[in-house]
């Protein structure tokens, strides 16, 4: 039998899913995350699952894995350092940068500028030059870059990144740089502009091949180092890491270019939520993968994920599709807290993680979190991950209590008040991501997932007046389900940088059709058979003299028939109205063409449940009081295991599984679905 095993990291917990591809079976396993060295508690919790399903981690075919460490690497500042070769007069480019500041009007007062990845005193300047056209203008000269890369060998830089002018046109001069480097640092990663992002525009260009080497030998040891357990272990399988736009690559591929990963560990919970919302027949989602430490947002269309063409971490923006996943500082162990200055209640963004964690966890923690008042509140009960994990209640109650005391009020408003604030914080992100892009939360259903996500999805589901709030099967570790349910991704881009009206079909064709060509022999090189490589196009357009492009999907058979442009111009301006509610009567450029190669998508099954007759008594495990407005009312705990399909839920009510609790609030009805996914809406009036 094939098995393929999901596995995605967080920050207080590893999650595992184990899937026989034969039959859909799977079983399922959590563990504690170590920080200091991911791999430890991933290896530690894949011989658990393993036991479980009684296998040998051997029969694993596919492993399939989401990482933070890019991430991390970023905002901890922990990247390699890096050495700059640029074309001579452009030294100064990293720090010059672009004008755009974040915040306020006044923001630049308090702005502290950003760092570089790459410092002054490392970056470089070689003669030569290319043109707009990629022709030579005057040629390299090996000596001088002989001596400047002896410069920065002797400075001690860990990685090397060669951005020249023009190079995404030709990149015959990175080329012969990057052998020289070979010679005299054999040991040094090389990142290549050309490579990374063949895009206009210099300093993005440079800044995101930059970031692409700067966390090139953390993202390579860290990889290495897995493979090598994951092999001691006996699982000769194919080791593949998900990319930041919901897509797979190899794991020599992320060694090359871990740029692709820095938003890695919020895309398995967008994939595997489509995976979820596919079985459920539901199109329009929005997400909610709420962790022990911080909330992702990311809104589904019609089935298919938003995607955006710049990577945010922490003060770094870089050019790398991405899926539009918003975050903040708001999960299960976020710190609450109240400020000698104001006095006034605040959640988050500080966590108490995986260590020392809430009180509830009896790991050594003292302040109180979110998930020390859902315990409080009665809304988690005394035990977790299926008996294994037992609460602090008391614990709980003595944490929030010093909250309650310092803002005068009694325990259970102290309580409420943090899930209040919380959930507050949850739903200003899902405005962004709805709202301000000109959804109507009301046309998507709300699923919740991680966790916390289905403690927290009915009240937020009420405050985005999105139904239903869904809470899927397995909802603590759907983000593996989605790594273990994407396909192969690779995708490539050229600039084309030139006025619609002064183009033609036959031009674009041409450059659509060299990169078909590069994407789905790189997918063939992986192994993907050509019969299951899918192809789609992008275009990003603008009106002329704007200062940046909105992503539009391109479908190739348009240029071959010669109407491509014509119908690339009226999407351009109807989703310029949607974006920004105007659109204009001006000249439109297209700006940059990609080409994404897919493998085939991985048709598991999903187990049905046996029907029930609605009434869902036999998994009743006990009466329980529960905080609703004003005080406590009667509520039942279900387990969630001896739910059936059809049956149906009043609120209050929370429903424990080994990996997640739900909490269905009063007024409110779950029903489960014909795959065990629990659909909550507002009760209807009697």
């Amino acid at each position: 039998m094939a098995y393929r095993l999901g596995v995605d990291v967080g920050g207080t917990f590893t999650d595992l899913l184990l899937f026989n591809d034969a039959n859909g079976q799977c079983w399922r396993h959590k563990t504690p995350s170590t920080p200091h060295d991911s791999s430890e508690g991933i290896i530690t919790g894949v011989k658990a699952v393993c036991e479980k399903a009684n296998i040998a981690a051997s029969q694993i075919d596919v492993f399939l894995h989401g990482t933070t460490v890019a991430t991390n690497a970023v905002l901890e500042g922990k990247g390699a350092r890096v050495g700059l070769v640029v074309t001579e007069g452009y030294r100064q480019m990293m720090q010059v940068a672009r004008s755009l500041v974040p915040g306020g009007l006044a923001a630049w007062i308090v702005w502290p500028k950003p760092e570089p990845l790459a410092r002054l005193e490392d970056t470089v300047e070689v003669k030569g030059r290319l043109d707009a056209s990629g022709r030579e203008l005057r040629p390299l000269d090996d000596a001088d870059i002989r001596a400047q890369l002896q410069a920065l060998r002797s400075r001690g830089i860990e990685a090397l990144t060669i951005s020249l002018m023009n190079a995404y046109v030709n990149g015959a001069h990175e080329r012969r740089v990057a052998e020289l480097a070979a010679e005299l640092m054999p040991d040094v990663p090389v990142s290549l502009s050309h490579v990374v992002l063949p895009e206009m525009q210099e300093y993005e260009r440079t800044l995101t091949t930059v970031a692409n080497a700067s966390v090139r030998p953390i993202v390579s040891r860290y990889v290495r180092n897995l493979r090598t357990r994951l092999r001691e272990l006996g699982m000769q399988g194919r080791l593949s890491l998900l990319r930041s736009d919901g897509g797979l690559m190899s794991s020599e591929a992320s060694e090359e270019k871990p740029v692709s990963l820095l938003m890695s560990g919020p895309a398995g919970g967008v994939t595997g939520a489509l995976w979820v919302a596919k079985n459920a027949g539901l199109k329009n989602i929005l997400t909610l993968d709420v962790g022990g430490t911080s909330t992702d947002v990311a809104l589904i269309e019609n089935g298919e994920p938003r995607l955006v063409r710049t990577t945010d971490v922490g003060h770094l923006t870089v050019r790398v599709s991405a899926l539009d996943v918003k975050t903040v500082g708001a999960g299960g162990g976020s710190i609450a807290k109240i400020p000698e200055l104001t006095k006034a209640l605040r959640v988050g963004p500080e966590s108490a993680g995986a260590v020392p964690g809430p009180v509830a966890y009896s790991r050594g923690g003292t302040v109180a979190t979110v998930t020390d008042a859902n315990v409080v509140l009665g809304y988690l009960p005394e035990n977790l991950l299926g008996g294994a994990f037992k609460l602090d209640r008391e614990g709980a109650r003595a944490a929030v209590q010093k909250i309650a005391d310092d803002l005068g009020v009694d325990l259970y408003d102290a309580a409420r008040g943090i899930i209040d604030i919380v959930n507050e914080n949850m739903f200003g992100a899902l405005r962004m991501i709805s709202v301000q892009q000109g959804y109507d939360p009301r046309d998507f259903a709300l699923m919740g997932f991680g966790g916390a996500g289905p403690l927290h999805v009915n009240a937020v589901a009420r405050l985005m007046n999105a139904w239903p709030a869904v809470s899927p099967v397995s909802p603590g570790v759907l983000c593996a389900l989605g790594d273990a349910t994407t396909r192969m991704r690779t995708e490539t881009a050229r600039s084309f940088s030139q006025l619609v009206s002064r183009s033609s079909d036959a031009q674009v064709l041409e450059v659509l059709q060299t990169m078909r060509d590069q994407v789905q022999q790189s997918l063939l090189d992986e192994g993907v058979p050509l019969a299951d490589i899918e192809l789609r196009f992008e275009a990003d357009m603008r009106y002329a003299g704007q200062a940046f492009e909105v992503p539009l999907p391109v479908a190739l058979d348009d240029f071959v028939a010669g109407t491509g442009l014509a119908g690339l111009n009226a999407t351009f301006h109807d989703a310029h109205q949607r974006l920004f509610t105007f659109s204009m009567d001006t000249e439109t450029e297209l700006v940059n063409l990609r080409a994404v190669a897919l493998g085939k998508s991985l048709d598991l099954p999903a187990l049905e449940l046996p029907r029930g007759d609605g009434n869902p008594i036999a998994a009743k495990l006990r009466d329980h009081q529960m905080w609703a407005t004003g005080g406590f009312v009667p509520g039942v705990i279900y387990e969630r295991a001896k739910l059936r399909a059809g049956d149906v839920i009043p609120g209050p009510a929370v429903v424990c599984e080994m990996d997640s609790t739900t909490v269905i609030l009063a007024a409110h009805v779950g029903t489960v679905d014909t795959f065990g996914n629990i659909l909550i809406n507002p009760a209807q009036p009697a």
